[in-house]
Formats: C-alpha cells, structure tokens, sequence
C-alpha cells in the first residue's frame, strides 16, 4: 500500500512505467489499486468507525485483539490483521504498561493461613473472592479504593471509595459486595495481610457473614495477582494522568469503570475475550439457570 502511494506522487514527476519498474510493482497492479480508490468501501468505512468508537471508549487502552474481541462480543467480525491496519490508518496507538517488579516473600501470617494458595481458576462465582485497596489522586490528597472480586470470571462485585484507608473503607466494599451478590453461603475471602483485613472488626464481619478467610504471604503480591492486575489495568487505560480534580468526579468514574465498563464491555483475556458480566451468562445459560 505504502509502495502504491508513493507510486502516485511520483507518477506527476516521472512516467508510470518508470515509476512501477523502481518499486517493482507490476503496473496492472497499480491500476487496479487506482480503481479501488475510485470506489468507496462502505463496509470497511462502517468497520473503521466501530473500530475508532471501542478505542475512544478504551480511552486509547485497548490494542487490536481487545478491539477485535469486543467486536465480536458485539457480533461484529473481524480479522485482526484487518483492525490493526485500520488503526494505523486512524493513526491510533494503544497505550499498554511496562513491566513490573514485584516482591517475593514466604511468610504466612500467624493467624489467617494462606488457604487460596494462587489457585485462581475456580469453577463456580461466589465461591472465591478476593479484594484489595490502593491509592488515587483527587484534588488535592490521596482517596483510597476498596474493590472485591469474584475469582470465577473475575467479575468485580464490591467497592468503597474513602479519604480514609481504614478498616471501614475494607469493610464498605464486603459489605457491599454480599447484598450486591445476595448473601450467598460457602465464600472464602483472600486478601494480603494489610491492617484492614487482619483487623477483629473486620474478621468479626466475616465472621458474621460465614466466610472463611485466606490471607497470601507477606509482601508476595503474586498471592493475590488478579486484584494487582485489576487496579493496574485500571490506572494504566483509564485513570487521568494526573489524577481526578475533586472526589465527586472521581467516584463517577471509578463506578463506571468498574461497574460498566470492565465488567460488561472489557473483554478479559482470562475469560477468552469475554467481559466477566459475559462469562457469567454463559455459565448461567449453560447450567439452566437464569
């Protein structure tokens, strides 16, 4: 194509006999390409547009296999080969996050065993849960969040938003995670050893809640990988750079991340290009249940 578009400036210059022969481009070829740009392709223009609409919804965050899974999540088809060469022609780069260190440790804590075990592929929903918190900028100070997720289709059902990283904040996102998920029976709750989780106000929610705890070792943020790969896609495709200008903004759209976005319409690798809201139907629909 590129060989072809030269051939066009150049053909005003010198003849196109010449012209063809330098770039060893057979000259019935370049006729052809002549006549193509004559007519206009509805199909690939309406393929283009669905292409630039799920990059802007990504906030420039999804790469062609992620434009071309939620295409076909919409029952759009597409080659990958095709979304990648109608990005190029967009001009649109997907931003995607460097490598990261993470810490390695063996130490249990001495109450909460590490009962999970990074055994994250589990066969049911509400069976696993893991949570987390970290940090965001707004105005003028840190917020924290609070999320739970469930480990089946890594489906996120829980979270609380706070200026205040304390036990209340952890407490918030289980709490609002169980009436969100209708109290179900036989959960395990994972976590990593922070103040919140191994604090007597928290485990008594548990406690009251029926739900086994399951702490990962300290300082080994692989023992809970699903929660870091979520905030880290979190901040890396849509978390402004520099952070939310007040609280209210940032609450609307971390919910909407969350709640919308991510669970519904981000197609997740581990769920073979399906949303977690998605991979959930499908076992629901497989099952008999509705």
């Amino acid at each position: 194509m590129e060989s072809y578009e030269l051939i066009d400036q150049l053909r005003e210059l010198e003849p196109v006999d010449m012209v063809c022969k330098a770039f060893s481009v057979p000259r019935a070829s370049y006729y052809d390409y002549c006549q193509q740009k004559r007519h206009i392709n509805v199909q690939r223009l309406e393929l283009k547009a669905h292409v630039i609409r799920t990059f802007n919804e990504s906030r420039g965050s999804a790469g062609s296999r992620m434009i071309q899974s939620s295409l076909a999540n919409e029952g759009i088809r597409a080659g990958r080969y095709s979304v990648r060469s109608l990005m190029k022609e967009a001009s649109l780069v997907c931003c995607q996050p460097g490598p990261h260190k993470y810490k390695i440790a063996k130490s249990e804590h001495i109450e909460v065993p590490n009962i999970l075990s990074r055994a994250f592929n589990v066969s049911q929903p509400n069976h696993f849960w893991c949570g987390d918190i970290t940090y965001i900028w707004s105005g003028s100070r840190w917020i924290y969040l609070a999320v739970v997720m469930d480990l089946y289709a890594r489906r996120v059902v829980g979270w609380a938003l706070s200026d205040k990283v304390d036990t209340q904040l952890a407490m918030k996102a289980l709490s609002d995670a169980f009436e969100r998920r209708g109290r179900p029976s036989g959960l395990m709750f994972h976590s990593d050893q922070g103040s919140q989780y191994s604090s007597t106000a928290y485990r008594q929610l548990l406690w009251r809640c029926q739900i086994t705890q399951s702490m990962s070792r300290r300082g080994n943020c692989w023992d809970n990988a699903p929660m870091e790969r979520l905030f880290r896609s979190y901040k890396s495709e849509w978390m402004p750079r520099l952070g939310y200008r007040v609280n209210h903004e940032a609450k609307m759209d971390i919910g909407h991340y969350l709640m919308d976005y991510y669970n519904n319409r981000r197609p997740h690798s581990y769920n073979n290009g399906l949303s977690p809201a998605a991979a959930e139907n499908k076992l629901n629909l497989l099952s008999g249940n509705t």
